[in-house]
């Protein structure tokens, strides 16, 4: 069963336009009881270890070109610049939900550094070059210029296809 914090992200999550799967998952999986698929997650009830897992495997969609995100398979890759802008993207989901980072960065997770990341992203050092560029977000002094709120405000959840 889900506790209320993995049902809040799983609705907003189909809210902003991804699909989301419960059904039973084997043990072959990146994070315990959630996958990518297409377009969505597959999520196990049964499995899932924390709720926080489903925004950092989200963040992969979303920062994808449509295109990519529509026939994605179970693996986000390896890419560091796609593992920045998921980890961005779910620091700025968990704060739009109102969730503590601590949510997302959760302290058996990311190889003992999930303060460290909290801070991060926090203080928007890391991500918001790539999330703007994708234009998802804006940096303060973009963001002051055009009277919109910075990081981790999003101006859009999903990217979309280029200009």
């Amino acid at each position: 069963m889900l506790d209320p914090t993995a049902t809040l992200i799983l609705d907003w999550l189909r809210k902003i336009g991804l699909t989301v799967r419960l059904a039973p998952l084997g043990d072959d999986t990146f994070l315990p009881g959630v996958t990518l698929e297409p377009g969505g997650l597959t999520v196990d009830p049964e499995r899932l270890l924390y709720a926080g897992d489903l925004l950092h495997e989200a963040g992969h969609l979303p920062t994808m070109l449509p295109a990519q995100r529509a026939c994605t398979g179970s693996n986000a890759g390896s890419d560091m610049g796609g593992e920045i802008a998921a980890q961005s993207w779910s620091y700025a989901a968990a704060v739009h939900l109102s969730l503590p980072p601590e949510t997302v960065f959760h302290s058996t997770g990311y190889k003992g550094a999930s303060q460290n990341l909290i801070q991060i992203y926090r203080n928007g050092n890391a991500g918001v070059p790539l999330l703007q560029w994708m234009g998802l977000t804006l940096d303060p002094a973009r963001a002051a210029a055009t009277s919109i709120a910075p990081y981790p405000h999003m101006i859009r959840w999903l990217r979309g296809q280029p200009d």
